[in-house]
């Protein structure tokens, strides 16, 4: 019995033997078996990168056409909405003064351009926030409450108009309405508009460190792939070569090299989509949220200086409101109003001695140390002395005001003059448009970049380096296998 088993045992193992490397395993077998290793190599390779590519390809997408522009439009928005109520508050600030005449018209004018820019973002952040629930909650509380913020301000306006009243010295009853309007943008305008640009920030966040692993993790898998297609290829031209005693199939070796052209250019795409990733989003789009969101802040910032000097009641809430404001744009731990300054020129100072070294934080201090393309240092640069500057500024207005000079401080902070408040933060507002409108070129560049490199034509000459590879791989064999017919 027990020989009987090893002399089964034995045969069935001579018969493996036999299947693998005798009469079974023909040359028809082989070739045909290496063909089919090719081919499904071939289709790793095509899944492989489409795979890849497509996910890079739709990531750049919601990046560049949806997220990062609907956070900017709100960022766009909330500066608006800002720059409304500082307008409203210096038309109330200034009153009937004559003096202040032209002033009242451009303010007017400014106000209404804000106004219609503010329906312009609504409206576009609406459409974009389409598929989202939250954003679209957020979008129609804006809707909801513009309106009712509208109407306060031109009810502020009309009883201002109706008391005749002076300068800094608006009537109790339109300062009361300014009060609610005000007090409406600031507990729901604003914060609504900050949700949308967070919401899609932070959506931007994701799809970015998502894409960067995908992207590191899938060149592996096209070479991977790419490396196994070429393998397979070889070991079919060495078959066809030793088998049939031929020096090369031609068709079999153009489908090689399409293979290793379509390998090379699988990897030059992954790694310029995670290059275009890399600008667009770390380079570009972190400087323009920052600055956007940092000239929104200024608006408000700069309307907390007419608020103070429009409400002496509140005037200290709104003095603490904007050294908030002015820490957001340039953070000094430690300092208050009175020590701020010199802090900041200190640390400017330092800055300035050494471009790498920005002690600061911030949205400005997010900016200096995000510094990528030409032109960006400067302006940059610009927007730091243009904020030193109105930060002295402010103080100067406030020093008029504690002196008894209301009049005085009014035409300082409202002033349009070289050396007023309202020259100089125009100056800065300038300043950060200038960097931001550098980094958002160079956002849309990439974007563009992207759009270019992994759009229809890319696929379509992938698909069709994919057909005639696998076309030239059948016809290299063909006329081998014809040989046993």
């Amino acid at each position: 019995m027990a020989a009987t088993g090893t002399s089964a045992r034995t045969s069935g193992v001579g018969a493996r033997i036999l299947v693998l490397g005798g009469p079974w395993w023909n040359t028809p077998r082989l070739v045909r078996a290496l063909t089919a290793l090719g081919l499904a190599t071939l289709l790793g390779l095509a899944a492989a990168t489409a795979s890849v590519l497509g996910g890079a390809r739709d990531g750049l997408d919601t990046i560049g056409h949806r997220a990062a522009p609907q956070a900017t439009r709100a960022a766009d928005l909330s500066f608006a909405l800002s720059d409304m109520d500082a307008q409203a508050a210096n038309l109330l600030l200034t009153g009937a003064d004559p003096d202040y005449t032209a002033l009242r018209r451009q303010t007017l004018d400014t106000y209404e351009q804000r106004r219609n820019q503010a329906g312009t973002d609504l409206q576009r952040a609406a459409e974009a926030a389409a598929g989202d629930p939250h954003g679209q909650r957020a979008v129609q509380t804006v809707i909801a409450e513009l309106g009712g913020y509208e109407a306060l301000v031109a009810r502020a306006q009309l009883l201002e108009e109706q008391a005749h009243a002076p300068a800094g010295k608006p009537s109790p009853d339109a300062l009361d309405t300014y009060r609610q309007a005000t007090d409406l943008l600031r507990q729901k305008l604003l914060p609504a508009a900050d949700q949308v640009a967070a919401a899609n920030s932070a959506t931007v966040d994701r799809i970015y460190s998502d894409q960067r692993d995908d992207l590191s993790a899938g060149r592996w898998w096209i070479l991977a792939t790419g490396t196994a297609a070429l393998a397979a290829l070889a070991a079919l031209q060495r078959a066809l070569t030793t088998r049939f005693r031929r020096r090369i199939s031609l068709p079999l070796a153009a489908a090689t090299l399409l293979t290793v052209l379509g390998l090379a250019t699988a990897l030059q795409l992954a790694s310029a989509a995670d290059d275009h990733l890399v600008v667009a989003k770390r380079n570009a789009y972190d400087s323009v949220i920052a600055l956007s969101r940092a000239r929104a802040v200024a608006y408000d910032m700069n309307a907390d200086e007419s608020r103070y000097l429009t409400d002496p009641a509140r005037a200290a809430a709104y003095e603490q409101s904007f050294l908030d404001k002015t820490q957001a744009v340039a953070h000094l731990p430690g300092t208050t109003l009175g020590s701020y300054d010199n802090e900041l020129s200190r640390q400017a100072d330092a800055h300035r001695a050494d471009h790498r070294v920005v002690p600061f934080d911030g949205f400005l201090g997010t900016e200096l140390r995000n510094i990528t393309f030409p032109g960006e240092q400067d302006g940059a640069e610009r927007a730091l002395t243009a904020f030193q500057r109105y930060q002295l500024d402010d103080r100067a207005m406030r020093g008029l005001r504690d002196q008894g000079q209301l009049k005085a401080a009014v035409t300082f902070n409202t002033g349009t003059a070289a050396g007023q408040s309202n020259a100089d933060f125009e100056l800065l507002g300038t300043a950060l448009g200038d960097v931001l409108a550098v980094n958002q070129r160079a956002f849309d560049a990439a974007v563009a970049d992207a759009d270019g490199d992994l759009g229809p034509a890319t696929a379509a000459l992938g698909g069709l380096a994919l057909v005639l590879a696998l076309a030239l791989s059948v016809l290299g064999v063909r006329p081998r296998l014809r040989e046993y017919r």
